[in-house]
């Protein structure tokens, strides 16, 4: 699969990603009505308006077109955190990229979710989706490790960062979506992660210091 940047520039690079977007989002909303195996090439195509031909200059199959979100999402987190000042600590760059990502306007938490239940439940996209995230953590590793002025390949740091940042915004997510009357917001839940994170998830029986 191509890696493309989250922001384009020119007119022609932003034609061909809005083509990709709208071919990923029509691949998206068929295999939610339809499954995903009763999906074709063509039908994604026509959904989108455009030719077969032009689907296939962009994706090899219905999978990688399935999977653009999840590419896109997290090229948008390293977007983000290219964009802060240099000089920023790197825990305070990084909840800045979580709290803009989950408050979006434009993005339907919903949706995500069910995007992401629909690669779950597909072996195939499932086993398309581990090849994207390892590439996909590796930039986010290395934008963390030139900010912090460590080494991907020897030492822990960015590795360990990353992981941890994208497991902990998951699990803030996964239980509001899982219980939404709860009270507090996606950006409460994900703070609050943070704040944990850099406390070093102290045991919470054990009192709490001012």
């Amino acid at each position: 699969m191509e890696f493309v940047t989250a922001h384009p520039s020119g007119l022609r690079d932003q034609k061909k990603a809005a083509t990709r977007d709208a071919l990923g989002l029509a691949a998206v909303k068929l295999a939610k009505v339809r499954g995903l195996d009763a999906v074709t090439a063509d039908a994604i195509a026509a959904e989108a308006g455009v030719s077969t031909r032009t689907f296939h200059n962009y994706f090899a199959n219905k999978e990688e077109a399935v999977l653009h979100h999840v590419e896109a999402s997290a090229l948008e987190w390293f977007e983000i955190l290219r964009a802060r000042p240099g000089d920023e600590p790197i825990w305070v760059s990084l909840r800045h990229v979580a709290v803009t990502i989950i408050t979006d306007p434009e993005r339907d938490l919903a949706e995500t979710f069910a995007v992401a239940q629909l690669v779950e439940a597909n072996p195939g996209v499932m086993a398309r989706k581990l090849e994207v995230h390892h590439s996909l953590t590796r930039v986010l590793g290395e934008a963390i490790a030139e900010r912090t002025g460590t080494d991907i390949d020897r030492d822990l740091y960015p590795n360990l960062l990353q992981v941890a940042v994208g497991n902990a915004v998951s699990a803030a997510l996964t239980l509001w979506n899982n219980d939404q009357k709860m009270g507090l917001s996606p950006k409460q839940l994900v703070e609050d992660a943070f704040d944990q994170l850099q406390a070093g998830l102290p045991d919470p029986r054990e009192p709490k210091t001012n």
